[in-house]
């Protein structure tokens, strides 16, 4: 059934809109194979994610886990989860000041981000710890993995908007030298049409790319429409399927032009010996607003 919550709205974050993006930004021309299961990586594997930047494993998490993941993202959404704050929902500006009077479907078409869950949510919690994660995670560091960021990434029927094409480490307050690895988990089926991952393979080797705030925190249209070299690559998966991928590895998301939901998963993983700088030196490197070039 679904209710209408009480007409009492918490205190969310509020994800302010973006603009249309570029088709041609994702236009893909190379789709990516993964690899049958977590235990069929080679060496050999490990040496392609390290030249090509990632890796897509096949099966990484059982239906059942996926199951609980979503229903532990429903009540997350729904704040049943004792201890998980508001401002760690991050919904659409619209819907913001609605949002505790909302139906259980409309929470759903509105909340773009959650944030910081593995500590309130025993099922996410075990999810992230994982030992099909943590264990590849860790391989690819060279050192056993330590957590260092978990979210879910949401794209509703239809309105689902775009993250724009970025670098992960432009994010995150640790040096150059540490190696940080993403996992994209699929919660639904994702494709094209729904906003599937792409990214730029090889790009993590060129190193730090300036980003700038227009639609997002992003790098700039113009360097992704004008290279002359490097293939789009576009990267279905099934639910359960899990995108290893380097920190500065170029990746983004379109908008969702169809009429299926597309749910993921995101967790950030160092070596457990790993050390932070601050976010001056970060953005030092990345930059910020105008930064020696316009976008």
């Amino acid at each position: 059934m679904d209710k209408r919550m009480p007409d009492v709205s918490p205190k969310v974050s509020i994800d302010a809109g973006a603009k249309p993006h570029d088709p041609v930004l994702y236009r893909e021309e190379v789709v990516c194979e993964a690899v049958c299961d977590p235990d069929a990586i080679t060496d050999n594997d490990v040496k392609t994610y390290y030249d090509q930047g990632f890796l897509v494993v096949a099966s990484a998490i059982g239906d059942r886990l996926i199951a609980e993941a979503i229903d532990a993202l429903h009540d997350l959404i729904a704040l049943r989860v004792k201890g998980f704050s508001p401002l760690d929902l991050h919904v659409e500006a619209d819907a913001a000041k609605r949002y505790g009077a909302m139906t259980v479907t409309e929470q759903r078409n509105a909340v773009r981000k959650v944030c910081q869950f593995v500590g309130h949510d025993r099922r996410m919690a075990d999810l992230a710890a994982h030992p099909n994660l943590q264990g590849i995670a860790g391989r690819l560091l060279g050192g056993q993995a330590a957590l260092i960021q978990d979210m879910a990434l949401l794209k509703p029927p239809h309105h689902g908007r775009e993250k724009p094409w970025h670098q992960d480490h432009a994010y995150f307050n640790y040096p150059l030298t540490t190696r940080v690895v993403g996992v994209w988990i699929a919660l639904d089926p994702a494709h094209a049409d729904n906003g599937c991952m792409h990214v730029l393979p090889g790009w993590h080797r060129r190193g730090p790319l300036v980003h700038f705030n227009r639609r997002d925190w992003q790098i700039c249209d113009t360097t992704i429409l004008g290279r002359t070299e490097g293939r789009c690559a576009a990267i279905p998966m099934a639910p359960g399927s899990a995108l290893f991928f380097d920190s500065l590895l170029p990746h983004g998301t379109p908008t969702n032009a169809s009429s299926h939901r597309r749910r993921a998963l995101q967790f950030h993983y160092v070596r457990n010996d790993a050390v932070g700088w601050d976010q001056q030196k970060r953005l030092a490197i990345f930059g910020s607003e105008g930064k020696d070039v316009t976008c």
